[in-house]
């Protein structure tokens, strides 16, 4: 089923991100997590992309896996690394597997900076599959803006080539201040940007993920939360614990205020995602 169906039925989603192993000795133990996730029944999961393609084909892999569970699956697909002609040799793979959903990323530059210079923009690689097949073509979206960009204006501006050049969704970045996704939602409406907007949500369970959340986006820590993890932080069952309850708060205060879409960064944790599914199972 392709997402922009699921979405355009009005009703709250939630979904779950996993991500692939980066050798073949870890691949069970991520498929069976992905497995048991999936078992949730959650309204779509994503799979993420390794930098260059290095994970391409475990990451068709486990969606093909996810959607033998009735599971709609969304492939990540990125291309600042890749070549022309790797992107579509992973674009003809998941339409043989009849995998309709990709999440269209430009990716993070690597560290020395080389690539093969055949993309420079997500909007590019969103054309591209937009003539490639019947995709469903989700993209990125910063509501704190993007760390590269001059600022939160230009960087709607790139979000708004990447909706003309085809997208139909959009995720966000985790955030853990809703009013800055409230404000962001205004800001981006006023441009003309009206496709659907998900609201991507990180249960932070240990507080080893702070360090390498501010320092991979700056992403914004309200004092609420900077005060569950100095209290909690150095107990690592309760700050699971309290970092579940901070996430499902966040989600509960989202959907009250009519953003329908949710999608939990469950960085492969079974037991994390159960506990926000039953959470919210109510709500849902």
């Amino acid at each position: 089923m392709k997402i922009r169906d699921i979405l355009a039925a009005g009703n709250p989603t939630l979904s779950f991100e996993v991500f692939p192993p980066k050798t073949v000795d870890a691949y069970e133990p991520v498929e069976r997590a992905a497995c048991e996730i999936a078992k949730l029944k959650p309204a779509f999961m994503s799979v993420t992309y390794g930098a260059g393609g290095g994970t391409s084909r475990y990451t068709v892999d486990i969606a093909d896996t996810i959607k033998g569970y009735g599971v709609t699956p969304l492939a990540h697909l990125t291309c600042v690394s890749s070549t022309r002609e790797k992107v579509h040799q992973v674009l003809d793979e998941l339409k043989s597997r009849g995998i309709e959903n990709v999440l269209a990323l430009r990716g993070d530059l690597p560290a020395d900076g080389e690539t093969p210079r055949e993309y420079r923009y997500a909007s590019q690689l969103i054309r591209e599959i937009k003539e490639s097949g019947d995709f469903c073509i989700g993209a990125a979206c910063y509501p704190e803006g993007h760390v590269e960009s001059a600022n939160k204006s230009v960087d709607m501006d790139y979000l708004k080539e990447k909706v003309e050049a085809g997208c139909d969704f959009v995720t966000t970045q985790m955030f853990f201040d809703n009013s800055i996704l409230y404000s962001y939602l205004y800001r981006i409406r006023e441009k003309g940007i009206t496709v659907p907007v998900i609201a991507g949500i990180m249960p932070v369970t240990n507080a080893k993920q702070i360090s390498r959340i501010t320092g991979m986006s700056g992403t914004y820590l309200p004092a609420r939360f900077k005060a569950i993890v100095d209290r909690f932080g150095d107990n690592p069952a309760a700050m699971k614990q309290a970092g579940i309850a901070y996430a499902t708060d966040q989600i509960i205060d989202l959907i009250a205020n009519g953003v329908n879409g949710i999608h939990v960064y469950s960085m492969n944790k079974p037991d994390v995602a159960a506990r926000i599914r039953e959470n919210l199972s109510e709500i849902l």
